[in-house]
């Protein structure tokens, strides 16, 4: 049903890397959202009113919220397509992400303000009637909700979008409401004891508790979090692939938005070749990634002496002591400066941000290693913090 309506309302939909077609995707989600959050709006506003039930309300309520968080949607995407200008020279996609904790906040907000309804019925209780046409609306719902839900998702998924993830994940949470709202009717009806109160808090506490969660999941994009691991796999494997590179490291990845992506690294490459046989290399990657990718890379030539033997078997056995104090720990920029009285070996290590020891503890207990190679090695070494740092591992 979702590819239907995506291969019949959106041009060119398989060319989800094309801004003006991930922008169509948002239009049509946000369109389809406000239709038919407010159809469903009208049915239960009115089965809770006929009905006296504050659980059926409250749902009717939370629908009418969707159909705001839809508007918000809508418009999130339309502004995050506009280009760069003066002001910002990055763009605006991140709009996406604030639209995203704008519906996060909605739906907390109306959470505890159903809280504050339900608990007035429970203090307060009032018969309400329940009715096979009560049962139907919200059967009704619970299937278009699941279908919302897919719907969400899909396209979400499709073009990696954390708002219509939010509100896929805020369609299913609404399933689970409409599905207590059904059981305290169910428990009501063989019992005769009012639960609609409860289920009004039920709901209410659902709602909170899937705002709470939405609300990290939003803020974390703005706030800067690290790539997943398969993109910087991919980053990795791609740059090794050119002919020349012998290695990389510290690697950054900034995304201003989808579609914004920028990244700086260090590639390594012989300081023998020729220098400009290495900035051509580097210039080759910098516009492929641009080009296959769509990532704006720059990169900092990093040369590698390769051909002094006594340097070699020093980095070796760095290496190998490395290995032996942890698996997570890899060495990048190793080079030593050879002296008469002692010798210099300078290096950088990249670690996990949650690794075992401080950093100053790890500088101590790799320092001391090398001095148990030979005293007169005098160790100057940086520690990094990499996103992925067993990628690195040479």
């Amino acid at each position: 049903m979702t590819d239907f309506l995506v291969r019949l309302f959106i041009k060119n939909y398989q060319d989800v890397e094309n801004h003006a077609v991930r922008e169509q995707y948002g239009k049509f989600a946000g369109i389809v959202g406000i239709a038919t959050n407010v159809l469903l709006f009208c049915i239960k506003i009115l089965a809770g009113i006929a009905f006296h039930s504050v659980a059926i309300v409250a749902d009717a309520v939370n629908n009418l919220s969707d159909s705001a968080s839809s508007v918000v949607t809508l418009v999130g995407f339309k502004l995050s397509a506009k280009p760069a200008d003066k002001e910002h020279p990055y763009g605006h996609a991140r709009i996406e992400y604030i639209s995203g904790l704008i519906v996060s906040l909605v739906i907390l907000l109306l959470g505890f303000q159903l809280a504050q309804s339900s608990l007035e019925k429970i203090l307060h209780p009032e018969d309400s009637e329940i009715s096979l046409l009560a049962v139907v609306v919200l059967v009704v719902s619970v299937l278009l909700k699941l279908w919302q839900f897919v719907f969400y998702r899909t396209i979400g998924r499709r073009i990696a979008s954390t708002t219509l993830e939010a509100t896929a994940a805020d369609s299913r949470n609404d399933v689970f409401s409409t599905i207590a709202i059904l059981a305290g009717m169910a428990v009501t009806k063989l019992t005769g004891y009012n639960l609609d109160g409860w289920m009004g808090m039920v709901v209410a506490i659902l709602i909170v508790i899937g705002g709470v969660h939405l609300i990290m999941e939003t803020s974390n994009p703005l706030l800067g979090s690290a790539p997943t691991e398969e993109l910087v796999q991919s980053i990795y494997e791609k740059i090794l692939s050119y002919d020349g590179v012998l290695g990389l490291h510290d690697l950054t990845v900034h995304n201003y938005g989808p579609g914004r992506c920028f990244a700086s690294v260090h590639c390594e490459v012989p300081a023998e070749q020729d220098i400009l046989v290495s900035h051509d290399i580097i210039d080759n990657i910098e516009r492929d990634f641009l080009r296959d990718m769509n990532i704006h890379l720059v990169i900092h030539l990093d040369p590698v002496v390769t051909d002094d033997a006594r340097t070699t078997k020093l980095k070796e056995q760095v290496i190998h002591l490395l290995e032996e104090l942890s698996e997570q720990i890899s060495m990048h920029d190793f080079r030593v400066v050879w002296g008469t009285t002692h010798t210099n070996v300078i290096f950088d290590v990249c670690v996990p941000f949650d690794f075992q020891w401080s950093d100053s503890e790890l500088i101590q207990r790799i320092s001391q290693g090398i001095s148990r190679l030979d005293p007169t090695y005098f160790t100057v070494l940086t520690v990094d913090h990499d996103y992925v740092p067993h990628l690195a591992k040479k």
